[in-house]
């Protein structure tokens, strides 16, 4: 009905569910569950085709039984019947009464003896002795009886012996054996369950372990890896797996962590102005034209912190930085000095030809901002800002007069959040540095510093060319 409730009397009835919604509806939500129906499902079919071979061969051999007793019998009354004249007589004995139970005696088709109260028994004999040889039967007249026939030879006479068996003890037995058997299955069934259940369990607790950790461990970005742990070797792969889908969360851990810290570090300059502005402006009555430029001043630095948030989500997003675009270097050097709160003792001169780098005007203020931001944290007197060519592009060397960086910090420069001597007084979060050479990576280029530049400090920003 194309999945369409049918409307009966102005009443929509749900249609009835199919067999398979109901069996997946039935099946076990969890893998142990799953599991171990299946292996029960198996073990099921296997009983099932091991119960009836069983039975089977059980019947057959009980069946084989009485034709034994029943053979062994017609011999022992063959010993009585005597053929060797020209009629078949049948001799008295000791123990006739034993021997004449369920036996009958035929010279040819004519009975000659017969068991008291046979019955219809006595039809069925009468048509076996009639088919003449070695034969068995199975008839079922007031109960399941068992009947052979067996030829006596003589010289001039031929005789025939059906004997007669109840098979009712047989078939008690083999319903004795199947209801035994049916009893062993439903036990080992349920051993095999419950076992199966238990092995699963066991086998699915590593498993559930590692899961929980590493749960645990993406949480609070730990180093803690399961290739350090042993694991059976069916487990191996499962932990190769979660160590590398570890590592990818710790990567995007620090790189949201670095990226907070880069925009925290960017847009507290231009945040400071705006506060500044607003601050000077709140202090006491301004004019028109002093109200203007301060506007003018906040939508500079929020432009600045727009600007600053585009750069480096591009850059987070993209990994590479290959939009198109060429920077003046000197413009953009002198509006950097004019942006940032350079203190009044310092002396910052930008000089060099006239360059075009090769990557947007915006990317270059966020690679020199740091450096020249650094430079003016640690100047005791100016700080020069020169461009030139090179045979691989262009450069930008920032040079301070100030301490300079302290040899054993050399190596650790340019690793986020390190800085030489966190309490010398200067706010700073050691992301300036990094960030800077993170970004001319991006571009295809590079920030060094120079160790052999005394005094003070020299940094070099290596870009391609416009």
């Amino acid at each position: 009905m194309n999945g369409i409730s049918p409307v009966v009397n102005g009443v929509r009835h749900r249609p009835w569910p199919t067999v398979a919604a109901l069996l997946h509806r039935l099946a076990p939500r969890t893998l142990r569950g799953r599991l171990s129906l299946v292996a029960l499902t198996t073990a099921a079919l296997l009983m099932l085709v091991l119960t009836v071979a069983f039975n089977a061969v059980a019947g057959h051999r009980l069946q084989h039984q009485a034709d034994d007793e029943l053979r062994t019998r017609a011999a022992a009354v063959a010993t009585t019947v005597d053929t060797s004249g020209t009629t078949v007589r049948v001799l008295e004995t000791s123990n006739d009464e034993l021997l004449d139970t369920n036996v009958w005696i035929y010279d040819g088709r004519h009975l000659l003896e017969e068991p008291p109260a046979a019955g219809p028994l006595t039809d069925v004999a009468d048509a076996l002795a009639g088919r003449g040889g070695r034969r068995c039967v199975t008839a079922d007249v007031h109960g399941p009886f068992r009947l052979c026939s067996q030829p006596v030879s003589g010289r001039t006479s031929d005789a025939t012996v059906v004997t007669a068996l109840d098979l009712s003890p047989y078939r008690s037995s083999a319903d004795t054996l199947l209801l035994g058997s049916l009893a062993l299955d439903a036990v080992m069934l349920a051993c095999t369950y419950a076992l199966t259940r238990l092995a699963v369990g066991r086998a699915l607790r590593p498993v559930r372990t590692m899961t929980d950790q590493a749960t645990q461990w993406s949480a609070v970005a730990s180093e803690e890896r399961f290739g350090q742990l042993r694991h059976p070797a069916e487990l191996a792969r499962l932990g190769t797996s979660l160590d590398a889908i570890l590592d990818r969360i710790r990567t995007l851990l620090r790189h949201e962590r670095q990226l907070t810290g880069e925009l925290s570090h960017e847009l507290r300059t231009p945040l400071s102005r705006i506060i500044a502005e607003l601050d000077w402006w709140q202090a006491r009555p301004r004019t028109d034209d002093q109200t203007r430029a301060t506007h003018q001043v906040i939508s500079a630095a929020a432009e600045s912190m727009r600007t600053i948030c585009d750069t480096l989500l591009d850059d987070a997003r993209d990994g590479a930085l290959s939009a198109p675009g060429t920077a003046e270097i000197l413009p953009t050097l002198q509006r950097l000095t004019e942006v940032l709160d350079i203190p009044a003792h310092l002396t910052v001169t930008v000089e060099g030809p006239r360059l075009e780098a090769g990557v947007p005007t915006a990317l270059l203020e966020r690679i020199v901002s740091p450096l020249l931001a650094n430079a003016c944290r640690y100047a005791h007197v100016g700080i020069t800002v020169r461009a030139h060519r090179a045979p691989d592009g262009v450069r930008v060397d920032v040079i301070d007069d100030g301490p300079g960086v302290p040899p054993p910090f050399a190596g650790q420069l340019f690793e986020p959040g390190h800085r030489a001597d966190p309490g010398d007084g200067h706010a700073g979060a050691g992301l300036g540095l990094p960030l800077a050479r993170r970004l001319a990576r991006s571009a295809g280029g590079e920030v060094t510093y120079d160790p052999g530049h005394t005094p003070g400090a020299r940094f070099v920003v290596s870009l391609p060319a416009g």
